[in-house]
């Protein structure tokens, strides 16, 4: 599995990067809640039929406990050196994306959640990269917070979800967004939040297990399929959750674009595309990462720890270490595969 590392392959002193960590900001959500209370009531009532009364109760306890270690930036080192973690890519809690919010209120949250996540990663720039926020619901909004993210506040890219409302990732709405960040080398790190399911994963936590495994794949195929990596083929896009179920069943979508002239819209093989997309390490199976490195390559997988969820990885270094990848591409996927993800934006000095 070292085939196709290069340039990404370094020494195994090199630091190592978890990119999937998030950061919560509860003074940004009272202040949505104190502009927009019925929006906020509308979206709890959501979440508590997508995940069920049963889930939810023990979702709130889980995160109230994990509050100092989602705010707190001597924690959050502290827990990275517990991990053996260098460096961290710090992203906005998903449930920060308000997919609700008219475009007033999207815009103000946007640029207010920017400004509190370059704050919260100045305090350790050596080992903190903040990722932005963006109003996906509202497209025409979305390039003054590009710029906002990046160029104001020195951050290496964008969150974003699978869909916001009507605009799916496909949405021709979005061609501006996928150009710009292309053009400045930013990061998109495509995390879901919530799934279009809605109560049929109501129980057994489904809304997590299967809702983020499902969401991914179906935002990676809206991608592919539609030529977004054909028209910007620079762009550098992070798939969380190792791209859900995607890389498992790509033989289906590349059956379906072979025989079906509606699944032509894409100008290769799906399954070709997973070599330009990178992936995260949160799969909770070795067998599951080695295969993800078989079909994406040992050069687009790089450590994440969903940090710090229940639903993450507790120890994601030595979950790599412990899928025996072999020595290079166990290096890539723990440092070298970020460091070139960054490389550009480090050239041009916008970094957190």
């Amino acid at each position: 599995m070292t085939a196709g590392i290069g340039a990404a392959a370094i020494t195994r002193t090199a630091p190592i990067t978890d990119v999937h960590a998030h950061l919560l900001m509860p003074g940004l959500h009272a202040d949505v809640e104190r502009r927009a209370p019925e929006g906020v009531r509308e979206a709890a009532e959501l979440e508590l039929r997508r995940n069920g009364a049963v889930s939810q109760a023990v979702s709130g306890p889980m995160v109230g406990a994990r509050i100092p270690r989602l705010t707190d930036v001597d924690v959050r080192l502290a827990e990275m050196d517990r991990q053996g973690v260098d460096r961290q890519w710090v992203s906005a809690s998903p449930n920060h994306f308000y997919p609700w919010a008219p475009e007033g209120l999207a815009v103000w949250v946007a640029q207010e959640a920017n400004r509190l996540i370059a704050e919260h990663v100045a305090h350790a720039p050596e080992r903190l990269i903040g990722l932005g926020v963006v109003p996906l619901q509202h497209p025409e909004r979305i390039l003054e917070c590009v710029d906002d993210a990046i160029l104001g506040r020195g951050l290496a890219g964008i969150e974003i979800s699978s869909f916001a409302g009507d605009v799916e990732l496909s949405d021709p709405r979005l061609e501006p967004m996928w150009a710009r960040v292309a053009e400045l080398g930013a990061v998109v790190f495509l995390h879901p939040f919530g799934c279009s399911l809605d109560e049929r994963l109501d129980r057994f936590y489904l809304a997590n297990t299967v809702g983020q495994p499902a969401e991914n794949a179906v935002a990676l195929s809206h991608l592919i399929f539609s030529g977004v990596l054909d028209r910007h083929p620079t762009l550098k896009l992070v798939a969380a959750h190792g791209g859900g179920y995607l890389p498992t069943a790509i033989g289906r979508s590349d059956h379906a674009w072979r025989v079906r002239p509606d699944a032509r819209a894409c100008e290769h093989l799906p399954s070709s595309y997973l070599r330009r997309i990178w992936f995260d390490t949160v799969v909770h199976d070795e067998g599951a990462l080695r295969h993800l490195l078989e079909v994406a390559g040992a050069s687009q997988v790089v450590l994440g720890s969903d940090y710090p969820f229940d639903m993450g990885l507790d120890d994601p270094v030595a979950f790599v270490r412990d899928a025996e990848l072999g020595a290079d591409a166990e290096t890539a996927v723990l440092s070298g595969n970020a460091d070139a993800l960054l490389g550009r934006l480090v050239e041009q000095g916008v970094r957190s």
